[in-house]
């Protein structure tokens, strides 16, 4: 049996993390980090990944940068050759949003959000599957949203990717569970990150927002990291194939 800090440790894996200069992305790369991973970070704006980067390694975490657009085929197989030929644990975060009424969308916009936050994972964790298979002990989480599991006002688009996300996350599982692959997903409500900050800074939003959330606050994008990085744990070995809800009971508040 393993001992209680090899359960809780991540010492020795190696990870790779899009949409990691910033936000949850970031705070998910500095939580792997804390548990010993090497992690690799990805994210289109080079100059902000640097500096992301070099952050972290001032704190003596051992990270690398590696700038790249998730959805651009080339950017992937670069990122997937810089790691070499096993990877431990994959972590889909890369996603974008348009916010505006189902008829006003335009077909451009439609297909680079589900290009990005869907066919982008899809196409990564099948990249990457050849190196996941070589760890034997490898993880793919991907990061939905609570869009994909009930109505919000984000957007057709970004709710029909994230749906999509999440049975993707629960087939993989099935279909790669001999490949000693664990597949699973969170899926966070708001959280305060740049990007939350578009539409959580109009109070009245916020307070809608706040009052559908039984515990009272928004999320912390470390709290979301945590749950991340229990999901790649040996500790969760046996978990796989679910969507975790980080929504502070948002999902579950009926009337």
């Amino acid at each position: 049996m393993d001992e209680p800090n090899e359960l809780w440790s991540l010492k020795g894996q190696q990870a790779l993390v899009s949409g990691a200069s910033r936000g949850i992305g970031l705070a998910i790369t500095e939580t792997l980090a804390e548990r010993g991973a090497e992690v690799w970070m990805m994210a289109r704006d080079e100059d902000r990944l640097t500096v992301a980067a070099e952050s972290l390694r001032r704190r003596g975490h051992r990270v690398q940068a590696v700038a790249g657009d998730v959805a651009n085929p080339d950017d992937r197989a670069r990122a997937l050759s810089a790691l070499g030929n096993r990877l431990d644990i994959l972590v889909n975060n890369a996603g974008f949003n348009v916010r505006k009424p189902a008829l006003e969308y335009r077909s451009e916009e439609v297909a680079a959000i589900l290009q990005t936050n869907l066919h982008a994972a899809f196409e990564l964790a099948r990249a990457a599957w050849p190196r996941l298979k070589a760890s034997g002990r490898a993880s793919i989480v991907n990061v939905s949203s609570v869009a994909g599991l009930t109505h919000l006002r984000t957007g057709v688009p970004y709710a029909m990717s994230k749906a999509a996300l999440n049975q993707m996350t629960r087939n993989l599982a099935v279909e790669w569970a001999g490949d000693g692959i664990r597949v699973n997903a969170v899926a966070p409500w708001y959280i305060d990150t740049p990007l939350a900050a578009q539409v959580l800074t109009n109070p009245d939003f916020k307070s809608a927002v706040l009052a559908r959330t039984p515990m009272r606050r928004i999320g912390k994008p470390e709290e979301v990291a945590a749950t991340v990085a229990f999901l790649c744990l040996p500790a969760a070995g046996y978990l796989t194939g679910q969507v975790i809800a980080v929504d502070g009971g948002f999902t579950i508040n009926g009337f």
